[in-house]
């Protein structure tokens, strides 16, 4: 279970972009993710007429890997850990897995 999921509310805790916050857009592979207004890098575009695209320099928003990002909680105004709360299910019997923020114990809406 990944404890950074598509949506969250990140800030940046390392690197040039350090202190930034974001929303997670998409998550590249197990240990990379993009957020939007982070890591955003200038690329050279060359024109292609089939595609109807035009050259030139565009922003683009490369991924950052997820040790250098941390999860935002609202009520604190800072960063906090994840952790993982077990609970079951009494009508099914199944085990649910809640994300909770460490500090607090306050569950993450997703």
């Amino acid at each position: 279970m990944n404890k950074i999921r598509k949506g969250d509310q990140v800030i940046v805790i390392a690197g040039r972009n350090k202190g930034k916050r974001g929303t997670v857009v998409a998550r590249v592979d197990d240990e990379h993710l993009t957020v939007e207004g982070v890591n955003i890098v200038k690329k050279h575009v060359k024109p292609n007429p089939l595609k109807g695209t035009t050259g030139g320099v565009i922003d683009k928003v490369m991924p950052i890997h997820q040790s250098n990002v941390a999860i935002f909680n609202p009520s604190t105004g800072k960063a906090d850990r994840v952790g993982i709360k077990l609970g079951r299910d009494p009508k099914t019997d199944k085990v649910t897995r809640t994300r909770v923020f460490k500090s607090s114990g306050q569950v993450i809406k997703a």
